[in-house]
């Protein structure tokens, strides 16, 4: 069994490779690792609302407790940023967090979040794969009864909604959000922001209206991924009650999608510069920005006109986290839908983000788009999209071979002005548009992300790089 970490710990199909057994040979193998690290020996648990997720989390209990670590267990699901949080309120060692995030009804995961409580950045990823591979080839895994590990003080509670809650509290500004009386409707899809996001819009002022508000393992047959397609009933919903906003959470509710009151929807990288914009202009927030090659430049126009500097990493929320702890960034984000902020953990967190955008509408008192269409007037509009190109995997392997040398003079009748390769090949143009080619980590994909100033010249980039690379 070769089992790898991602950019966010590891998945598989329930009853094929996500095994009870597998599950424990992981948990062991995490185990390891801890145990050579100094400091605490309490963990934190955490799953959301996929098929199995409370079992899976009682056979991590198990073998956590074998190897004498107190762990604490909630009685239902938890998301994954606020498993995070509860990190740095017990003082644990760190959390293992059950969870497929956005995958489809059929996967689980298991991602280990360490004791800063943001992404496991690679070498903790690497250090815990070569446990496993010790754990695969004879090492021992420890296991005892979770009652048993009751009875002798190893198990303890894990209850943190209200503290969390609380502590949103001191991150948005309720009585600006109470003075604007919003009307919202909130969609967690079935996951496990079931009872956060809508309670605290609720305690705010908010007539709030939820929809997709219980577990459901197979997410109403779809994805638990707030993208434009996976929000059709939110938006319809928005229009047909006439509110002021739609919020969604994915199913971990880690990533954010946000509806505005025509029931149009914002993607990711219109959320980040919004939210940017409401911390610069109306939080007077100055400092470093973050986030990934294949977000938005329009964070960088922003960056720019305000004097602040811009951070680039690779593809990954584990890298975005790093520079939110060691540059101070405002804000960290990716056009996936993952976002942080400033004096918060260094892990996505979809309901600071949906709140900040109620505050965000709160004080400016008018539509998403009426904010973006001014900012587009003052910075320029930049439009993006993400192809994600199937491939058989011999043109995958192709194409990654011949991306080592690709660096084309001109994409779309543009001059290339600079040649990137943190994660990919990214190309920058001379009229301030941008090209990124790279691979997916797990399917059969090439991904695509084209940003230009208009849908035309976006169109001529995407095929002449796939005509260029013959995809």
């Amino acid at each position: 069994m070769a089992i790898k970490f991602g950019t966010d710990g590891w998945r598989a199909i329930i009853a094929d490779e996500f095994t009870f057994a597998n599950v424990r040979s992981v948990t062991q193998a995490i185990a390891n690792y801890l145990l050579n690290q100094e400091g605490s020996r309490e963990v934190i648990i955490g799953y959301d609302n996929r098929f199995l997720a409370p079992e899976f989390a009682a056979i991590v209990a198990e073998v956590l407790t074998a190897n004498g670590f107190t762990i604490y267990l909630p009685e239902r699901s938890v998301p994954t940023p606020v498993t995070a949080w509860a990190i740095k309120q017990y003082k644990a060692a760190g959390a293992l967090m059950l969870t497929a995030s956005h995958n489809p009804p059929n996967y689980c995961g298991l991602k280990f979040i360490p004791d800063y409580a943001g992404p496991a950045v690679p070498e903790i990823t690497d250090a815990i794969e070569n446990e496993m591979k010790k754990v695969i080839t004879g090492g021992q895994i420890k296991r005892q009864d979770l009652e048993k590990a009751r009875e002798s003080g190893l198990v303890k509670e894990l209850e943190v909604r209200t503290a969390y809650l609380q502590y949103l509290k001191g991150l948005i500004d309720v009585d600006v959000i109470k003075a604007a009386n919003l009307k919202v409707v909130v969609d967690p899809m079935y996951g496990a922001g079931i009872g956060y996001l809508a309670d605290f819009l609720k305690e705010a002022g908010c007539e709030v209206h939820t929809i997709h508000n219980y577990r459901d393992p197979l997410f109403g047959g779809s994805l638990p991924e707030p993208s434009a397609k996976g929000l059709v009933e939110l938006a319809n919903k928005v229009k047909e009650k006439e509110f002021d906003l739609g919020l969604a959470l994915d199913g971990d509710a880690d990533r954010f999608g946000v509806i505005d009151n025509d029931g149009t929807y914002i993607t990711a990288n219109e959320v980040l510069y919004l939210i940017l914009a409401h911390l610069v202009k109306n939080r007077k927030l100055m400092g470093p920005v973050t986030r990934t090659v294949a977000t938005t430049h329009f964070l960088d126009k922003l960056a720019a006109a305000n004097g602040l500097e811009v951070f680039e990493t690779p593809v990954g929320f584990k890298y975005i986290g790093q520079f939110l702890q060691e540059k101070d960034c405002v804000l960290g984000g990716e056009e996936s839908g993952g976002m942080s902020i400033r004096g918060h953990i260094p892990e996505k967190d979809g309901i600071l983000a949906t709140a900040l955008i109620a505050e965000l509408r709160a004080v400016e008192r008018q539509s998403l788009r009426d904010i973006l269409e001014d900012l587009h007037g003052r910075y320029g509009k930049l439009v993006s999209e993400r192809l994600d190109l199937k491939v058989s995997p011999e043109v995958k392997t192709r194409v990654l071979g011949e991306l080592s040398d690709f660096a084309p003079d001109k994409v779309g009748g543009l001059t290339v002005t600079e040649r990137l390769s943190i994660d990919g090949v990214k190309l920058n143009l001379e009229d301030g548009s941008w090209a990124l080619i790279r691979p997916s980590g797990t399917e059969p994909l090439l991904r695509l992300y084209v940003e230009a100033p208009n849908k035309e010249c976006l169109r001529l980039i995407q095929q002449d790089l796939i005509s260029k690379l013959r995809i």
